[in-house]
């Protein structure tokens, strides 16, 4: 029969409740808040005197420090440096206890919390949560240390829920709030909205200035590199994104499209890109604006036509893109000839096809188009444009008998209500499908057939959206460039003498030049006038 011996514990594991001077325990202790406000700060301020007094009060605990993290979020720790260092220095063994207010100034998540709790309860190392009166070392501690991470997780999440609903209520009442440490041209007003920096909307009217130019993202990224203009960031170098959004950002005209991200989780903050998951709020004249509307709107179509030349070009003439070559529909590009005698220099610069000469083993195929000088270009738009006004009135007239004819989109709106009205009862009727298969015992080659059936019907009906929304845009985009040669014909002399680059801009959508230098400009409003 086996002797079984017992032997007494003699050296018990210690916990805060320990009144014991035998052995002095390093304690320190964690002070943290959520927010930045000066209410805040001073709740801060005296958690670290509350607890270093706390702390240096009692005879069998020996301080160390007090740990703090202010306005940040006790839900991840990953940002948490006061925290981070704690547990490092606890780890490595210069820590006994660590003293906090509660287990929600803690950690708010309770996987994370429970990790940080075993990780130090593996190294001896206790937590005591005062408030709740958790010691980590107890039978008992991490059952209850699980409960209260999981209340402070779902107080988290009701806290999220709270902020998210009053951001959403200042965008449905209209409410504009812009990152402005790093938003371009803008700044906190005293009423909250957003006012104009001048010296920075400077910079953002020049970009604009340099696109309607000829020169692309990255060529302005670098002209502003060059010139030692600043980003938004503050920084010396540009992003070619940077001006792209710049560029592509409503806020410069005035208007919002507010919630273009969403939080998709609360405890990780992870941000992403709207794509219909929640509601948007679209703000017009919300607040004062760098760009006028008819300006940034004419970019916006410059990107699109641009984008369908199928690439990026970079050019500094407003002559780019414009010009086409009648043989072979390619695009003009400026040339420069230069030969040296003697002493003299002869330079000219001309626009020729880009394509002129990569037929040459085929004589009589290649571009028999001849090249042209910006002077001649310049004779002939003057010469087209003073023709086209001749009877402004009636341009007008056709122009906006134009819009009504191809600009309207009623008949197109009444087809999408249709399909909308179609996917929705598709997508009711796949739901109910599931939910049949779920709940009874059907035929399932035949319901994967009426299923499918139901998915083909969304696909076509989607495809079908898309295809007509696309019509849409163009129509709508059309319209607003015909507002614009208006506008720009309406502000205009009967006859001009002088070459205006802003109106060659406004009005020209391109020219094309023939095998004996004839130049047909066909205006943005359709009309064709050859010079």
């Amino acid at each position: 029969m086996a002797n079984i011996r017992v032997i007494p514990a003699t050296a018990p594991a210690l916990s805060a409740q320990s009144k014991s001077n035998a052995v002095k325990r390093r304690v320190a202790a964690y002070a943290r808040v959520s927010t930045d406000s000066d209410e805040q700060l001073t709740s801060y301020e005296a958690q670290v005197d509350y607890y270093t007094k706390f702390i240096q009060s009692r005879e069998d605990w020996e301080f160390v420090t007090v740990y703090t993290d202010e306005g940040i979020s006790a839900v991840t720790t990953k940002k948490r440096d006061g925290f981070n260092q704690m547990v490092a220095d606890a780890l490595e063994g210069g820590i006994d206890l660590i003293v906090t207010k509660s287990v929600s100034r803690f950690a708010r998540n309770t996987v994370g919390s429970l990790t940080t709790v075993r990780k130090l309860k593996g190294k001896g190392v206790e937590v005591w949560f005062e408030k709740e009166n958790i010691y980590t070392l107890d039978s008992k501690g991490e059952l209850l240390i699980t409960i209260m991470s999981s209340l402070a997780q779902e107080e988290s999440r009701s806290i999220s829920e709270n902020v998210t609903w009053g951001q959403r209520k200042r965008m449905a009442d209209g409410k504009v709030s812009l990152p402005y440490k790093q938003f371009l041209g803008y700044e906190k007003g005293e009423d909250g909205l957003p006012q104009i920096v001048p010296a920075e909307a400077k910079i953002v009217r020049l970009i604009f200035r340099l696109y309607m130019e000829g020169k692309t993202f990255s060529a302005i990224a670098k002209h502003l590199e060059r010139h030692n203009i600043p980003s938004p960031a503050g920084k010396k170098t540009w992003q070619t994104a940077v001006v792209q959004s710049i560029l592509t950002n409503e806020k410069y005209k005035g208007h919002a499209l507010l919630q273009k991200t969403f939080c998709a989780d609360f405890l990780t903050k992870k941000m992403v890109k709207n794509e219909g998951q929640v509601q948007q709020y679209y703000v017009e004249n919300s607040h004062p604006a760098i760009i006028e509307p008819d300006e940034f709107d004419s970019v916006q179509l410059e990107i699109e036509r641009r984008k369908n030349l199928g690439r990026p070009t970079s050019s500094t003439s407003i002559f780019a893109f414009r010009l086409i070559c009648a043989d072979c529909g390619g695009r003009f590009g400026k040339k420069v000839w230069g030969s040296y005698k003697g002493d003299k220099t002869y330079r000219k610069e001309v626009w020729q096809c880009n394509d002129k000469y990569k037929r040459l083993g085929n004589p009589g195929k290649g571009c028999q188009t001849p090249h042209i000088t910006e002077e001649v270009i310049k004779e002939r738009f003057l010469a087209a444009f003073n023709q086209l006004m001749h009877n402004r009135d009636g341009l007008i007239e056709d122009c906006r008998l134009a819009q009504n004819v191809l600009c309207d989109t009623t008949a197109i709106d009444t087809e999408l209500t249709e399909l909308f009205r179609e996917i929705e009862v598709v997508t009711e009727l796949s739901r109910k499908a599931i939910y049949e298969n779920a709940r009874s015992t059907v035929d399932q080659k035949e319901w994967t057939k009426r299923n499918n059936a139901y998915l083909e019907r969304h696909r076509k009906a989607s495809e079908q959206v898309d295809e007509l929304e696309a019509i849409k845009r163009e129509r709508l985009g059309k319209g607003k460039i015909i507002e614009g040669f208006i506008k720009d014909i309406k502000s205009r002399p009967l006859a001009i003498a002088e070459f205006d680059e802003k109106l060659w801009l406004a009005v020209i959508d391109q020219v094309t030049v023939d095998q004996v230098g004839t130049m047909t400009f066909r205006f943005k409003n359709g009309s064709e006038v050859t010079a």
